[in-house]
């Protein structure tokens, strides 16, 4: 099939992209720069040169494909609208990226036993409050004559298949810890994530290309951890004595920025994945999050 991707350089549309192409598909990538399209060039992606604001060129893109995979943003609606006005009365595939943390609150390091599957009516904190609505425009558009999907991935760790190696959170722990030789986590890092290894998440979303219902919505998780426990396997791994520090959240923000420090690194997002496994039997085996900080690629 023609795949249309955007996000191609990205961690996760760059993951999605390799994974497709190694199944025989060929995948056209959006991409910033031409130092970006370099990259993707070399991965087997032809390059698409545009920006999510650019509505011709993803109009154009998304017709002469034949799957439509958004990975580049979780909350650009301009870009969402543009590409389903193209797909609309098409019967084609339009593969969404959102992110779990719309089940978070912010905690500030303190555990939630809250626990999310497909079915958990969700209210998001304001600083997700459009992403959730922008969700549920996507699958609205299951009357429209094509089909979206929104996968909607917790924590994600493991060596990138593309341009971008990296993902968030973990690096982010890692770097901190390489700069002040003890990890350290936001509050008393009790908060609890969901997690998923990118090798996992790429066959999520082949099998959702191949078979998933218009209109559908997909947790990705294999496991959960807390950010404390991350930090202790990144002591670990780095050979580091003793238990990691707990920052204050002026001092998590002061590193972070506040966002990334409320919503994501003190904040809880568990979820289950539990229609991914049963609707299209989703079996995620990559290694688990503690066990990749320890022994996986995060040594190397």
């Amino acid at each position: 099939m023609k795949i249309f991707c955007t996000g191609a350089s990205g961690y996760i549309g760059g993951s999605v992209a390799a994974h497709l192409i190694a199944a025989g598909h060929q995948v056209t990538g959006l991409v910033r720069s031409p130092e970006k399209a370099e990259a993707v060039r070399a991965r087997g992606i032809k390059p698409l040169l545009g920006t999510l604001d650019d509505k011709d060129i993803l109009a154009q893109a998304a017709q002469a494909a034949d799957v439509v995979v958004n990975a580049a943003s979780a909350d650009h609606r301009g870009a969402v609208e543009s590409l389903l006005g193209a797909l609309a009365g098409s019967g084609k595939p339009f593969i969404h990226t959102s992110g779990s943390s719309i089940v978070g609150t912010r905690a500030k390091g303190q555990r939630s036993d809250a626990i999310f599957d497909e079915d958990t009516p969700v209210t998001p904190s304001p600083a997700r409050t459009a992403r959730v609505a922008l969700n549920e425009f996507i699958l609205s558009h299951r009357d429209n004559e094509c089909r979206p999907v929104i996968i909607c991935p917790s924590l994600i760790y493991g060596r990138g298949l593309g341009a971008g190696p990296d993902s968030v959170q973990v690096p982010l722990l890692i770097n901190l810890a390489k700069k002040r030789g003890n990890a350290a986590h936001a509050g008393p890092g009790e908060n609890i994530w969901s997690n998923v290894h990118v090798d996992d998440l790429v066959t999520l979303y082949a099998l959702a290309i191949e078979k998933a219902p218009a209109g559908s919505f997909y947790f990705a998780e294999n496991g959960e951890s807390s950010m404390r426990e991350a930090c202790e396997a990144i002591n670990r791994m780095l050979s580091f004595a003793g238990p990691p520090t707990a920052m204050s959240m002026a001092e998590a923000a002061a590193e972070w920025g506040e966002g990334t420090a409320e919503d994501t690194m003190a904040s809880n997002s568990r979820v289950r994945a539990k229609r991914a496994r049963q609707e299209l039997g989703w079996q995620p085996k990559a290694r688990g999050l503690i066990e990749e900080i320890e022994s996986g690629c995060y040594r190397e």
